[in-house]
């Protein structure tokens, strides 16, 4: 399973409008679950952290391959998010990563004998 990460700092500081940002990129986010085949797990989340270095929203999804990954960064629904990213978003950080559950610790107890 590959994890693709995104965590994202919207431009705006006027609380409403950066709220009203948020809420409208979730369920745009939200959305790209049906449209997307490719997409096996999504997650949003909206910050709670009042820290200045603390990012606004998470984005968390999951993919068989990179191969998913690519097909889903290419398709128009997520295309046309990246659209509405460009005028709300100041910066964002991502992390993609292959995920091996054999080597983490808490699987090892539920795996078959």
């Amino acid at each position: 399973m590959l994890k693709h990460i995104v965590m994202m700092r919207f431009k705006s500081t006027e609380p409403h409008e950066k709220l009203q940002q948020m809420q409208k990129l979730k369920q745009l986010l939200k959305n790209l679950k049906s449209a997307i085949e490719e997409l096996d797990f999504l997650e949003v989340g909206l910050n709670l952290s009042k820290r200045p270095n603390a990012f606004d929203l998470v984005l968390v999804t999951h993919f068989k391959s990179e191969k998913e990954l690519e097909l889903y960064r290419v398709h128009p629904e997520h295309v046309k998010i990246l659209n509405y990213l460009h005028e709300v978003i100041s910066e964002t950080v991502v992390v993609d990563y292959l995920v091996d559950f054999i080597d983490q610790p808490f699987m090892r107890t539920f795996q078959s004998p």
